[in-house]
């Protein structure tokens, strides 16, 4: 199943990726939010994705894992980490 994230929720720690708590989704008009590690989860089972859409394009979502952090979801396109779940409103 594949969704697109349209909102983010932060903690009050922080403004980065890291700091993301919640998303909120949409698909076939059915909408519905989910924690980070919910999301994280979800897309670590087979067939589940998820992405972001710019105004020109669509960005995948992925979880990111690196040594001695705690995993957080953050966008990824053409090779690399990037930040647009970041520029997604807030709710």
């Amino acid at each position: 199943m594949t969704v697109l994230i349209t909102h983010r929720r932060m903690s009050s720690a922080g403004t980065g990726n890291q700091h993301i708590t919640d998303v909120k989704w949409l698909q076939d008009g059915k909408t519905g939010s989910m924690t980070k590690q919910v999301a994280m989860e979800w897309l670590d089972k087979d067939g589940n994705t998820a992405y972001v859409q710019g105004p020109q394009s669509q960005t995948e979502v992925g979880v990111v894992r690196e040594a001695g952090s705690a995993p957080y979801l953050r966008t990824h396109a053409n090779g690399y980490w990037n930040d647009n779940l970041l520029s997604l409103p807030l709710f």
